[in-house]
């Protein structure tokens, strides 16, 4: 029987009526109380990391939850963190490149209703999580909501309040789970024996993201420029500036770029991605400026590849080399 480490961190999942609202108070012990099945499938042994709404989560817990991991990675054959929907897509990334090329699977999980409710969907999802966590052929930091298991990097919270809350963004789920089965769409990867995930401990949070509007001029990330190490701007379409190569905005993207910061170009819209090339207001900015092009990874998975980036240090060419090295098909090109 597979050994399983469950880490709580909050969440939905975990949360009672405060008198003010939702808040997270319930334990991993009483968490796990309401799916004893899930000790038919594994043997459990849990953690409470904290328990935080994941609204308060920030890069600092993310490394923290990397750190727990590789602590205890010889002792367990995989890992299920149960974690708030509003910022788990963020979460799954950065863990996504916290610890790459891992042979043991790494799930993240939550629910959109407390576990203590009559109509909670967290016990399905929690049961399905251990039952991806203890198949063999399950690797990496995944996903899994709702009978789906996404990968981390592909992953984008869309509803609100719909159980069916995420979805894999230009790109298959890699799997489905259906009363009990576990299908798979995708061949899973494969690990030698004796393999060993990469695990890293640095992220450089000073990352500001901007998404354009019609109108938009460049004070704003001139008043900004100091205080951040890079910038990720949402652009138009397949991607473009207002101005193109020669426009204001243009001309302060020059500017960060002279103080050796790095500006990734990505589109504000949710599928299909980018190619700055396409029209004119893209590719004269992409043909001046050393700019780097996210193309189709999401918004969770560009912001947190590029705070991994920018901690392990390097100039610009060195950053922009590994923001364009894919990890775990967050990049199609």
């Amino acid at each position: 029987m597979k050994r399983i480490l469950m880490l709580a961190t909050g969440g939905t999942i975990a949360s009672k009526e405060s008198g003010h609202g939702l808040s997270p108070a319930i334990t991993w012990q009483e968490i796990l109380s309401y799916v004893p099945a899930v000790r038919e499938l594994c043997q459990v042994d849990a953690v409470q990391l904290m328990n935080l709404d994941s609204t308060n989560i920030t890069p600092g817990h993310w490394l923290e939850m990397a750190r727990a991991i590789r602590r205890a990675y010889d002792g367990y054959d995989g890992f299920v963190i149960t974690h708030g929907t509003d910022t788990m897509a963020y979460t799954a990334a950065a863990l996504s490149y916290l610890i790459q090329n891992s042979p043991k699977p790494i799930v993240v999980t939550g629910s959109q209703k407390s576990i203590c409710l009559y109509d909670t969907d967290a016990r399905m999802n929690l049961y399905n999580s251990f039952l991806y966590a203890s198949d063999g052929d399950s690797h990496d930091v995944s996903l899994v909501f709702d009978g789906q298991a996404i990968l981390g990097t592909r992953a984008r919270k869309e509803r609100t309040k719909s159980f069916n809350a995420f979805s894999s963004v230009d790109y298959p789920a890699a799997a489905v789970i259906r009363d009990g089965r576990l299908i798979r769409y995708l061949a899973p990867r494969t690990y030698p024996a004796g393999a060993r995930p990469d695990f890293y401990d640095r992220l450089e949070e000073r990352v500001l993201l901007l998404t354009l509007i019609p109108g938009m001029g460049p004070e704003g990330l001139r008043l900004l420029r100091d205080r951040y190490r890079a910038l990720i701007l949402q652009g138009f379409g397949v991607g473009g500036l207002p101005g193109g190569g020669e426009g204001p905005l243009a001309q302060e993207l020059g500017a960060w770029l002279a103080q050796g910061k790095s500006i990734v170009m990505m589109t504000q819209v949710p599928y299909e991605g980018s190619d700055m090339a396409v029209y004119q207001v893209g590719q004269q900015v992409k043909e001046k400026y050393r700019l780097i092009e996210a193309y189709n990874m999401t918004l969770e998975a560009a912001t947190a590849k590029l705070m991994w980036a920018l901690g392990q240090g390097g100039d610009t060419e060195e950053i922009g080399r590994l923001f364009c090295r894919p990890v775990n098909m967050d990049m199609i090109r």
